[in-house]
């Protein structure tokens, strides 16, 4: 059995949510650090519009072509104009949102990952 792409996406998605979850912990670790610059990790879209989506050959005379292996790093944040006086540009309140948002992701990654398995479970066992 080939493996299920949308296996393979949620994995990428789960592991962006991973370093987004770090770059925000590490924002509001540094709410009180004087010159700290929030950071955060370009739009998951991005992410995927970077990565190619390919054909697999399964025959010795088709041609092959790999996608490409998309990473994201933790960069820093667009300025929005809020700095502190002490020149730093955490914001507490939006950080905390950020926070939310992931955890509500990776409530939905999880949750079509399951559902899905689901699905094939039943369909491998009729």
């Amino acid at each position: 059995m080939e493996p299920v792409s949308l296996f393979d996406l949620a994995t990428k998605q789960a592991q962006w949510l991973a370093v987004r979850q770090s770059a925000i912990a590490g924002n509001i670790a540094n709410a009180n650090t004087p010159g700290y610059t929030a950071n955060d990790v370009e739009p998951f879209e991005k992410v995927l519009d970077r990565t190619a989506v390919s054909l697999q050959a399964t025959e010795a005379g088709h041609l092959g072509n790999a996608a490409t292996n998309a990473g994201f790093a933790i960069k820093p944040q667009q300025d929005d104009g809020v700095v502190m006086p002490s020149k730093n540009s955490v914001v507490l309140e939006d950080q905390l949102m950020k926070a939310g948002e992931v955890r509500r992701s990776f409530e939905l990654n999880t949750a079509i990952v399951k559902a899905f398995h689901s699905m094939m479970m039943m369909a491998v066992k009729s």
